[in-house]
């Protein structure tokens, strides 16, 4: 073989091992969800995300007939949870669940195990929630004025749970002493079901949190709203307010929540999970849950969440600046 034809051999053998490699990644990508697929919450089960994100992960198993399941791996605000799936095999089969609270990681640590800005790909966000502030049904707090005016009187005496420092109720709370001029007193716990727990044994005085997390208990009667953040009452509950409303000048914030995937995720499986969740988001079934709920069944694909995300952290940012926050 002369050297024209043993190179165009060559380029032949390797053009086809090429299109065999693409044909086979192709496939591979095609046959996406081919195992089980593991969504890390990072926050102890029975708070918002958890609660969530097991109703998204029963509806994406029905439609893809793979199952899906919920991981909880807390720590660290989520810290944890997060890196984990950072260092994931970026095939789309482990996924990071959370909400606004994630925005607020570059604010409240010195130095992260993973890069924020990039390591996670934001795939989709769902299920748009205000949040509210409850006390205990039996609590002696029947109004907002009621809870400021006692905080007034005495500070760091009125009592608030979280599920840990740094998380999204725990600067929303703040928030709201800051806008009413007040000094509340933190109690923070392990998750945000833990702080749950707490207002039901009134071990502390009230929790802000996402209506999701929230809405069961209140409607089963053992907590009570008394405001909502934005600027529409809940139409599951017209006789709460906001927080505007109840004589406070702090619109609130709406609690997202969202999945992000490994950098390096193919772009063909993030695009097949942003079109399943927007499926699930349009059936009824979601539909009711986040409302039931008092949440926004709403979908934002990667590109709107994208932009979410930066805006959020953004604003957080002079949230946390405005606040003796010391990064950890």
């Amino acid at each position: 073989m002369n050297t024209f034809n043993a190179r165009r051999a060559l380029l032949s053998a390797t053009a086809l091992a090429c299109l065999g490699l693409l044909a086979g990644t192709a496939q591979a990508q095609s046959a996406w969800p081919s195992k089980i697929v593991k969504i890390v919450v990072p926050y102890a089960p029975g708070g918002a995300v958890d609660v969530v994100t097991r109703k998204m992960a029963q509806k994406l198993t029905e439609q893809t007939g793979q199952s899906f399941i919920v991981e909880n791996k807390p720590g660290a605000t989520g810290t944890i949870g997060a890196n984990l799936v950072a260092q994931a095999q970026p095939d789309g089969h482990t996924l990071l669940a959370n909400d606004t609270t994630y925005s607020l990681l570059p604010h409240i640590f010195k130095k992260l195990p993973f890069d924020h800005a990039t390591q996670l790909v934001p795939v989709s966000a769902y299920v748009f929630a205000p949040m509210g502030l409850a006390v205990n049904a039996g609590s002696k707090y029947k109004t907002l004025a009621d809870l400021t005016a006692q905080a007034k009187a005495a500070p760091n005496t009125v009592t608030y749970g979280t599920g840990g420092p740094g998380t999204t109720p725990h600067f929303a709370s703040e928030a709201l002493g800051i806008a009413s001029g007040v000094n509340f007193m933190h109690i923070p716990y392990k998750g945000a079901g833990e702080a749950t727990a707490g207002l039901l044994s009134q071990t502390i005085d009230f929790q802000i949190a996402s209506t999701t997390g929230l809405m069961g208990n209140v409607k089963g009667g053992k907590l009570r709203l008394l405001a909502v953040s934005g600027d529409q009452r809940l139409a599951a509950l017209p006789d709460v307010p906001t927080f505007q409303q109840a004589g406070v000048p702090w619109r609130g914030v709406v609690n997202w929540t969202g999945l992000w995937a490994p950098k390096g995720t193919p772009a063909e499986v993030v695009q097949r999970l942003q079109k399943e969740i927007a499926t699930a988001m349009a059936t009824d079934d979601m539909k009711q849950f986040a409302q039931g709920m008092g949440a926004e069944p709403r979908h934002a694909g990667a590109d709107e969440f994208a932009k979410l995300l930066k805006d959020s952290t953004d604003s957080w940012g002079k949230v946390v600046a405005n606040t003796a926050f010391e990064k950890q």
